[in-house]
């Protein structure tokens, strides 16, 4: 009897074994079933992967170092040690007249110094001025631009300088701190006319910057952009003085078989030290250029030029900003006022492009918001980038301050409106029951799904306890009287 109990507990322990055994490999193989489920819905939805972008590139080229940038959206489009300091040169003279038209009236009267002439006589390039002649800004420009006479770009450093109650160096001052808000990184100038000086220097970088900025301002377009000039008799000269442009790719100078359809104009540069130099600016279909060419050699800078010219036009293409549905729409819909009831905080310009590669993607351009360095008047700047390129960027501008009054009216109204306070007690206990509310869910959740593995295990042992107690030889009772004449 007790070995057929025995038996009978044992396979009930078995049997439970087994159930548990089970219970493990259900769960287990739940778990995989919902791994491969998540594995198979991921597998749905591929990760977004960015595909390397396009950028033309022609290779190198003869000229050591140089740079192509498209003046209006300050795109690099091509660079070639672009970033190695390198002596100018001549084209220094570019940023000496940007500032000069800046600070100066064409007619105000400049006169030579005996440094103006005695510094830039000798085995350089002038025009022969004499001590105390007198010519205006305008004719110095020319002279300077035209025929690149150093002791007018001197003679006009002077007088800027004096104008503003300094001297000579207080121009080369002005000539820095302009390449420096240009964001000219190796750039410093020791002179306004480009003579050797280990002091002196640029990158092509650096320098198709300066020049880009001098092409925006019209007074220097149409000075780079005469042809020939003629300066009148002065109090020292009684006979006219002509001129004509030296860049061979816009005038033939010398020969016309380096002329270029395209170029606008442009200044040349020479030294034993620079080598020669060239700034070339060109349009074509809309799109401007300007080529900065720094440590090169004669005819080989124009070559270089032109190759690059006739490739940049080629493989590059102007995509106007809003009508890419990006950039403009999207800083207006932001700056909206309240309830985007009332006009924009900001004004952007509607007309800005962005310059991209011929079989480039508007899709792959991103944009981000700079907020550093901005200009007087300007909130920010919304920038394009292609890949690592930065492609062109957009001036976000605040409007006339009348125009945000309405949006303060409604502000102060609502100030005597209703408004409804919270104690942080209230949160706190929120918080609390929530907590609570959570942790019994989870238990109670827990139980239920227990419950009946519960009930059946204190089945189980209330069974094993009365059989038990069937199997226990049950003990005669001695009546007390026995016990007590035993």
């Amino acid at each position: 009897m007790v070995n057929r109990v025995m038996r009978k507990i044992e396979k009930r322990k078995l049997f439970h074994i087994e159930e548990r055994r089970k219970n493990r490999r259900g769960k287990a193989c739940r778990i995989v079933s919902l791994v491969l489920l998540c594995a198979m819905l991921f597998g749905c939805f591929p990760a977004k992967v960015t595909a390397q972008v396009y950028w033309p590139d022609p290779g190198p080229v003869p000229s050591y170092s140089i740079a192509v940038m498209e003046v209006n959206t300050g795109t690099i489009l091509y660079g070639q040690n672009m970033d190695e300091k390198r002596y100018p040169a001549s084209i220094t003279k570019i940023l000496t007249t940007l500032l000069v038209i800046e600070n100066c009236d064409m007619n105000e009267v400049v006169t030579f110094s005996d440094d103006a002439v005695d510094l830039n006589e000798g085995d350089t390039s002038h025009i022969f001025r004499d001590y105390g002649e007198e010519m205006t800004v305008e004719q110095c420009l020319y002279a300077a631009i035209l025929f690149s006479a150093n002791e007018c770009s001197y003679a006009l450093a002077e007088h800027v300088g004096k104008k503003l109650g300094g001297d000579y160096q207080t121009f080369i001052d002005m000539m820095n701190d302009r390449a420096k808000e240009l964001g000219c990184t190796n750039t410093h100038f020791a002179n306004a006319n480009g003579l050797p000086n280990d002091d002196h220097y640029t990158s092509a970088a650096d320098y198709c910057k300066i020049a880009a900025e001098a092409y925006k301002n019209e007074t220097f377009r149409i000075i780079d952009g005469t042809k020939n000039y003629t300066i009148p008799p002065t109090n020292k000269h009684a006979e006219p003085t002509p001129m004509y442009h030296q860049h061979m790719m816009y005038y033939p100078s010398k020969s016309s078989k380096y002329l270029y359809d395209y170029c606008t104009g442009g200044k040349t540069g020479y030294t034993d030290a620079a080598g020669n130099t060239l700034v070339t600016y060109a349009e074509k279909d809309g799109m401007t250029l300007v080529c900065v060419v720094l440590q090169s050699s004669s005819p080989q800078h124009y070559l270089d030029t032109r190759t690059l010219m006739d490739f940049c036009f080629d493989n590059f293409r102007l995509e106007k900003i809003s009508e890419t549905s990006r950039g403009e729409s999207d800083v207006e819909e932001k700056s909206m006022g309240i309830l985007n009831n009332n006009e924009s905080f900001v004004a952007v310009d509607e007309e800005q492009y962005i310059v991209l590669p011929s079989s480039g993607d508007v899709a792959d351009v991103k944009e981000n918001i700079v907020t550093e360095n901005m200009a007087d008047g300007t909130i920010a700047k919304l920038q394009f980038t292609y890949g690592d390129h930065v492609v062109g960027s957009m001036n976000i501008k605040a409007k006339e301050i009348s125009q945000a009054t309405q949006i303060f009216d409604e502000m102060e109204s609502e100030k005597n409106e209703k408004v409804v306070k919270i104690k942080p007690i209230w949160i706190i206990l929120i918080l609390l029951a929530i907590f609570l509310l959570g942790f019994g869910s989870y238990y109670s959740k827990k139980f239920v799904d227990n419950f009946y593995w519960i009930k059946h295990n204190r089945e189980v042992k209330r069974q094993r306890k009365e059989r038990f107690k069937e199997n226990q030889p049950k003990k005669k009772k001695r009546r007390r009287k026995d016990i007590l004449f035993k």
